[in-house]
């Protein structure tokens, strides 16, 4: 009877359980609460601080900081261009919409890929020795179907010459990542990848070569949040307890240690010294006389003067002394320029007529490719002055005298260049021949905003100090000139307790005795900081103007 009790009453809990399984199933699939209320759905405006303290995290960064941009152009491109994009699609794509061109794509798509090994080998060479793993290499990497969302961007404005971008990247992808672990022939899938960072993006130095920058630098703000799934024999590895969090926190640390601000990921993208286009040597110019000048006044003569510069260079022409009343003048007056590019900068001369009022006539000009000289080698050379370097002009056939010239090219040697490459922002030592103890001053006028004139806005910079004057070239009709002109002021002290006056004009683009000129604005800058500092870069508001500003950049450069 004890047996035939045990075994019945066995029987009887499986019945038990099997009828009551059945009951919750139907219970479960077709009873319908009665307690249950559809969802109240109101406007952000109506909900109370708890539930919009729950909801912040999911709102984008451009709605809750006002200093981030909306990217939804970006994000859609993203969207409709991911199902076309090759492997490591995310790489390339970024950098075809930022730098729109294959090559810097192929560029950038290689250090990214090169930057995944660079994190991946320290973690897979300190982890697998303890294990007896031999090599964990990939076997496929697609990146799946959903594409990446940015939340925002946020662009700095500074004084440099750089561009600095900030994005808020989500991405919650479904990627195939298959990983090989050659010891016990095991295979490893990533699943669910969920990436969330802060990247800033640094674009310096920027050039006047395309792409217009020479470097990318990316740093990460804030460490990135990286969750995903790993499935080992058909398991998800990750739900081993301790494990998930001990790989997460693992690779937050090691990227981290890498890239959190201010360490950074450098991604170069050409040679910073063509792309700055650093001085490579001195090309000698001794104007030595013209001959055969046509007359250009009234009563038979010319008062002609030579004005001679590099293209491509910015700073200020050269001028030689006039020589009045004289169709065949000598000068023997020596210049000496900096050259940049030998193989593209020419040297361009043009003769012009002094006159006391009113604009100088153009006598004629040339110019001398500095690629057909030979460097150290000294060459007369005697040239014909043409109205324009148009080869199809009739007008050039006709005869307008020569000038002679003595020039050479002397190229700097490897130790001279001068090697300031990796900071653009360094200041250079002072030429030979400088007083010691002195030194000297450089002002780079950059450019100036919201200037605005009564009767006309032709602004030009006027620059005042110790009692010597130079200018920068006006620009016409543009209340946001541009100059990036460099002037220099050789001192025998330095100037501690001195002041620069910087003086913005506008000059009338007609004739007439109206209004001829108007001052937009001064500043006068103090000196001590730029001793102290050796540099200063910064924007000014002038003074007798509303709303406009001006960009100077000071050096003081020494011998020592």
């Amino acid at each position: 009877m004890g047996i035939l009790s045990t075994i019945m009453g066995f029987m009887g809990f499986g019945v038990g359980i099997g009828i009551g399984l059945v009951i919750g199933y139907y219970l479960f699939i077709y009873y319908q609460p009665t307690d249950v209320k559809d969802p109240v759905i109101r406007p952000l405006v109506e909900q109370d601080s708890k539930t919009l303290q729950r909801l912040l995290p999911e709102i984008p960064l451009w709605v809750k900081n006002p200093d981030y941009d909306r990217v939804d152009w970006l994000n859609k491109f993203i969207e409709n261009m991911w199902p076309y994009l090759d492997k490591v699609r995310y790489c390339v794509l970024l950098c075809s919409i930022i730098f729109l061109d294959q090559l810097l794509t192929d560029q950038c798509s290689q250090a990214i890929c090169k930057t995944v090994k660079t994190i991946a080998e320290p973690i897979i060479a300190e982890q697998i020795p303890k294990y007896k793993i031999e090599s964990v290499e990939f076997q496929s990497l697609t990146l799946g179907s959903l594409p990446p969302t940015f939340q925002g961007m946020k662009v700095y404005t500074t004084e440099e010459k750089e561009l600095i971008m900030e994005l808020s990247l989500k991405w919650a992808a479904n990627p195939n990542i298959t990983i090989a672990v050659k010891a016990f022939g095991l295979r490893a899938t990533v699943v669910d990848l969920q990436v969330f960072a802060l990247p800033r993006i640094t674009l310096k130095p920027l050039v006047p070569s395309f792409p217009c920058f020479a470097k990318i630098l990316v740093s990460l703000m804030e460490k990135p949040h990286v969750d995903f799934g790993l499935k080992l024999l058909g398991a998800d590895a990750m739900s081993i307890p301790g494990l998930y969090r001990f790989v997460q926190e693992l690779i937050k640390d090691q990227v981290a240690n890498m890239y959190l601000w201010p360490k950074t990921l450098e991604v170069p993208i050409m040679d910073p010294a063509k792309a700055m286009k650093k001085p490579v040597g001195i090309l000698s110019v001794k104007v030595l006389k013209a001959m055969k000048l046509k007359k250009k006044d009234l009563l038979g003569g010319a008062d002609p003067y030579v004005k001679l510069k590099l293209t491509e260079d910015k700073l200020p022409s050269k001028k030689t002394t006039v020589k009045h009343s004289n169709l065949n003048p000598e000068w023997n007056e020596e210049f000496h320029v900096v050259v940049k590019d030998p193989q593209s900068q020419a040297l361009e001369f043009t003769v012009y007529d002094w006159e006391q009022v009113g604009k100088h006539d153009k006598m004629g000009m040339n110019v001398i490719p500095l690629k057909d000289l030979t460097p150290d080698e000294p060459k007369v050379m005697t040239l014909d002055l043409l109205k324009n370097m148009d080869p199809n002009d009739a007008q050039n056939e006709k005869s307008r005298g020569q000038l002679v010239l003595e020039v050479m090219y002397k190229p700097f040697k490897d130790d001279e260049i001068p090697n300031d490459t990796d900071d653009p922002n360094a200041v250079q030592k002072a030429p030979d021949g400088t007083p010691d103890g002195g030194g000297l001053l450089v002002v780079i006028v950059h450019e100036a905003q919201d200037l605005e004139g009564k009767h006309h806005t032709n602004p030009s910079v006027r620059l005042l100090f110790k009692g010597e004057e130079k200018r920068t070239k006006p620009v016409k009709k543009n209340r946001d000139p541009r100059w990036e002109e460099e002037f220099q002021f050789m001192l025998e002290e330095p100037p501690t307790n001195e002041r620069l006056h910087v003086e913005v004009v506008s000059t009338s683009s007609r004739m007439g005795l109206l209004h001829p000129k108007e001052n937009l604005g001064y500043v006068d800058i103090s000196l001590t900081d730029v001793v102290s500092n050796k540099r200063i870069n910064e924007r000014y508001h002038l003074i007798d103007s509303k709303n406009g500003r001006i960009q100077v950049e000071l050096q003081w450069r020494t011998s020592s």
